[in-house]
């Protein structure tokens, strides 16, 4: 059995918060290595647990707040605004951090650096700097000694999986692999180089678009000549978070927040739908408002990307929940989330069907869409289905961008915002970019069966005139009934030659015996004896008695 770092002062430490917070199956796990059956604590004790144990554990929360085919509901919304309030890191430890990092002195490299910083995180601080050509610059500065404790941390993590991973509930949901999917993720996040890329790609990306004014959605350059693992360096932004701008109840006010609402949703359903690239934590304070109708789109540590078959079903999916149709559901939910044992479609169909009564009679604008998507999700979990974890991830900017847009714009609606942009999509999986090019592709596909299907046939037509048609079939599991067969058979001769050595034997012992007679009924009762105890183990040693 796996067994955790006895002792270990952080195996203490964490053990001692659990047991504040009353969390006893996992104390025990930690301590003794029992491995009963996990018991969750409830959603908000949860969350407190892991706001105490520190920055791996909030992101582990954080990480499954995005897998609504993992955990309920009710922590899917406990652990979706997870944060911990640390304090900033002294100045001189962060000094001396950044002149490791940089390629030239301090001093060379910006004007001026504040000292204090102006957000601190789990991970990161922020401090505002000046360059020496006068632009203003984000810093943001990995915290010292963060990836020590990152590695402490998942190191145990994946004791804990180990131990879990014996249980039914860690083997129906694979706990060894969330742990190393979590701990690949949160290293991933440590790197700030892969965050700069990020960067640089979403801003790329919304550079261009027929939807919206690409002028007024900004995403932060990246200035790579400072930028290393350790310190990423952005373009300052001048704004306030999203909620609070524009205040006020005036016509112009209240035309403007439905302006920005548009832009923002618009801007979003691109990098979901279109790019397959999308900023993965929309929260309001990740958007920013910066006047004169343009917003910022900052912090892409977590980034989630759907490949073109997915977001051509994500599409479908959403158009199917707003019009209830359950069986589209059902159909589109097998095409792409993966069964952990089979799956009865008529039970997953019902359940689709009663989920989605409660928003027939309802309008666009009364559909709360983020909602009725994480509802789905969970119907399939409930019915043996595990969704990828990118969509996890769509789930949760979804919710989040619809949080905060209604926050922002109580009226707003997601479906009544992305409606046109639907057409659209439709209409350009339909005939692509290039409606003549696509006609002509297809054009050129009939020719080609036109030319292709009488040549066929006739062929068809030759093998079945002559008797020489064959066909070849796989049915799954085939192979393991015929080994069960064969079992089976050759199990039924050994009695048979058992049952006629006894009988062979029996009928030479009942006569008159001489010596030759006695020794061969001897023989053929040994034989027999010797079959049949052969027999009689090998069904017991393949579990197969009864």
């Amino acid at each position: 059995m796996f067994a955790l770092v006895p002792g270990s002062s952080r195996q203490r430490e964490i053990a001692e918060v659990l047991l504040k917070n009353g969390w006893d199956y996992m104390r025990r796990l930690i301590s003794s290595g029992s491995t009963d059956e996990p018991e969750l604590p409830p959603p908000e004790v949860l969350r407190n647990i892991l706001v105490e144990l520190g920055p791996v554990f909030v992101k582990l929360g954080q990480l499954l707040s995005t897998r609504p085919d993992l955990i309920p509901p009710a922590y899917i919304r406990a652990l979706s605004d997870l944060q911990t309030n640390v304090p900033a890191v002294e100045w001189g430890e962060v000094e001396v951090l950044l002149r490791q990092q940089l390629d030239v002195p301090l001093e060379k490299a910006f004007q001026k650096v504040e000292q204090e910083a102006i957000a601190a995180g789990s991970i990161a601080q922020t401090h505002k700097a000046i360059l020496t050509d006068g632009r203003q610059v984000a810093l943001k500065v990995q915290r010292p000694g963060i990836q020590r404790v990152v590695d402490r941390d998942i190191g145990l993590l994946k004791g804990i999986a180990g131990l879990v991973a014996s249980t039914e509930f860690g083997k129906y949901y694979d706990v060894e692999s969330l742990a190393d999917e979590f701990s690949i993720a949160l290293r991933a996040e440590l790197d700030f180089t892969q965050e700069a890329t990020y960067t640089d790609r979403l801003r790329n990306n919304l550079a261009a678009s027929r939807w919206f004014e690409t002028d007024r959605v900004v995403v932060p350059e990246v200035f790579w000549e400072h930028t290393s693992e350790r310190l990423l360096v952005l373009e300052w932004l001048d704004g306030v978070p999203l909620l609070e701008g524009l205040a006020g109840k005036e016509a112009e006010v209240v035309a403007e927040r439905q302006a920005v609402t548009t832009l923002l949703f618009r801007a979003f359903f691109q990098q979901f739908l279109v790019d397959g690239f999308f900023h993965a934590d929309p929260h309001p304070g990740n958007l920013f408002y910066l006047g004169n109708g343009r917003v910022a789109i900052l912090d892409c540590g977590m980034m989630g990307s759907l490949d073109p078959r997915t977001r051509n079903v994500v599409t479908e999916l959403v158009l199917a929940i707003a019009k209830s149709d359950a069986q589209r559901c059902t159909q589109l939910t097998m095409q792409i989330a993966e069964p952990i044992k089979p799956v009865n479609l008529m039970r997953l169909e019902n359940e689709y069907e009663r989920l989605l009564q409660r928003y027939f009679n309802l309008s666009l604008s009364q559909i709360d869409a983020s909602e009725a998507f994480f509802e789905v999700l969970q119907a399939a979990r409930r019915n043996d289905l595990r969704w990828p974890s990118n969509i996890g991830l769509f789930a949760k900017a979804l919710a989040n961008l619809e949080g905060a847009g209604r926050q922002f714009n109580p009226a707003v609606n997601v479906l009544d915002e992305v409606r046109p942009l639907m057409t659209d999509l439709f209409q350009k999986q339909l005939v692509g970019d290039d409606p003549l090019q696509s006609l002509l592709q297809t054009a050129l596909e009939f020719k080609n069966l036109s030319l292709e299907s009488p040549r066929q046939f006739s062929f068809l037509l030759n093998r079945l005139s002559l008797e020489t048609l064959k066909f070849n079939m796989t049915l799954r599991d085939l192979d393991t009934l015929r080994r069960s067969l064969e079992d089976s058979a050759n199990r039924l001769s050994y009695s048979i030659v058992v049952g006629s050595l006894v009988i062979g034997a029996a009928i030479l012992s009942s006569g008159e015996q001489s010596f030759q007679v006695y020794w061969l009924s001897n023989v053929l009762f040994a034989a027999a004896s010797l079959l049949g105890l052969w027999l009689v183990v090998s069904i017991l040693r393949s579990g197969r008695l009864r």
